[in-house]
């Protein structure tokens, strides 16, 4: 359902000719339905964004026909003088928006960029501890279907009962009694800031490698939104397409020496900086995608700028905002509130799974996904919590006063989740509400 049905949404313009709808109008239609539908409709995922019209060119540029394999100035094909300045501009950006020592902006996506991490720290059956998928991890932090819980044994850590935050006493003896070689610290769904520095400690005190994971946080992090774990991580892995708004990518963060070199790895030749980019290429990926890199480029030069800054903590903001307002509507919120971009609404108590909400919001312009909360006692598939994101609304200009419309909108479909002509009626105001706003890469062009 591309929920564009209604005639009183307005139509995009279509540009008298498009290379698209000669060869193929198919494609071109459903690409104008999908700009119909980011046009009118509230998308509060976590984890998308609007990229900007200066991203979207590069991605779609001629650097999409560039055979890149290898590294600059170590390249298996011809003609790559040019994209190698692109990738160095790309690395030295990363590196001084982050501040770490050395930057890999190949991995295709985030799960390929912490497999890339496992390679390059661990073996298999190595211990790893990370926070589980239910509790707001992430799959390849240790999770049982996953290659991270099938190849590497998994020790996960957990939150406290009553806070629904992470339980750091509990997770210190853990590690203690584990002894993992690795630990991950970050999520998909725990809207809460982590504790890098305590984290740090009790690696340390295990001779545990840390990993943060900013997936989600990235651009939070840039904008001083949120604080930066560089400084006390071994590595740092990201998408590029979340709170950054680049393209879709990943990226990896490291230390350029391995401080358990020593202890886990004294017969290899690499320090950490060359193991994490071997682990890249050869050993897991083949040509990268240069056209992406060229977007991470331009995405990284748009968020060191001091509007990106603003832009950054007008999320946090909105999402408070957000929070606060559904909190007086009488809604149970994960941990009761958020210090990031994202907010969990548990709906435990309520007679639909969050599935079922999540559908009915969309049918009514608001886009969503169904997540799990801790302790959630229905299955996977349906679950009982709604996840909720400020980043793309924010990057439309929504500040707070904003979402005490949208979660208006929330309460009216899920106080009346059967009744399809409020969701109707919904639908109709959501699409006139978004009409006074912009959206980057689709209205800025």
């Amino acid at each position: 359902m591309d929920n564009t049905t209604d005639g009183a949404i307005a139509q995009p313009e279509t540009s008298a000719w498009s290379p698209l709808a000669a060869v193929d109008r198919r494609v071109h239609e459903l690409l104008l339905r999908q700009e119909r539908q980011e046009r009118t409709t509230l998308k509060l995922i976590a984890s998308e964004n609007f990229a900007s019209s200066a991203v979207l060119e590069a991605t779609g540029s001629i650097f999409t026909n560039k055979y890149a394999e290898g590294y600059p100035g170590a390249r298996y094909y011809a003609g790559n003088e040019i994209v190698d300045e692109l990738e160095n501009l790309a690395i030295e950006r990363l590196k001084t928006l982050f501040g770490s020592e050395h930057a890999n902006v190949q991995p295709y996506s985030g799960s390929p960029a912490n497999q890339a991490v496992y390679r390059a720290l661990l073996s298999p059956g190595d211990k790893v501890m990370g926070l589980p998928l239910p509790e707001g991890g992430h799959l390849t932090h240790g999770w049982a279907i996953n290659f991270s819980g099938t190849d590497y044994k998994r020790v996960p850590y957990g939150l406290h009962e009553k806070t629904q935050q992470i339980d750091y006493d509990r997770l210190r003896e853990t590690a203690k009694r584990e002894q993992p070689r690795l630990i991950w610290v970050g999520g998909t769904a725990y809207p809460r800031i982590f504790d890098y520095a305590l984290m740090a400690e009790i690696a340390l005190e295990t001779n545990s490698y840390l990993v943060a994971d900013i997936a989600h946080i990235s651009g939070l992090i840039v904008a001083g939104a949120h604080p930066n774990p560089v400084c006390h991580c071994d590595v740092v892995t990201s998408t590029s397409h979340k709170s950054i708004r680049g393209p879709r990518g990943g990226f990896i963060l490291s230390r350029n020496e391995d401080r358990y070199q020593a202890l886990y790895h004294p017969k290899s030749k690499y320090n950490l900086a060359r193991r994490i980019d071997r682990a890249v290429f050869p050993q897991l990926q083949g040509g990268p995608h240069m056209n992406v890199v060229a977007a991470l480029a331009v995405a990284l030069q748009e968020a060191a700028t001091p509007a990106f800054r603003s832009y950054g903590h007008q999320i946090v903001k909105n999402a408070k905002a957000l929070a606060q307002a559904l909190l007086e509507r009488g809604y149970d919120l994960v941990t009761g509130g958020t210090d990031n971009h994202m907010l969990i609404l548990d709906l435990r108590d309520r007679p639909l799974s969050g599935k079922a909400y999540a559908e009915r919001l969309a049918n009514a312009g608001i886009i969503t996904n169904f997540n799990m909360v801790p302790g959630d006692p229905r299955d996977p598939a349906v679950a009982s919590g709604i996840r909720l994101g400020s980043p793309a609304v924010t990057s439309m200009g929504m500040r707070e006063g904003e979402m005490l419309q949208i979660a208006d909108f929330i309460d009216l479909v899920c106080r009346q989740p059967n009744d399809p002509d409020v969701h109707t009626s919904v639908r109709r105001d959501v699409a006139d509400f978004c009409a006074a706003f912009g959206v980057p890469g689709i209205t800025d062009i």
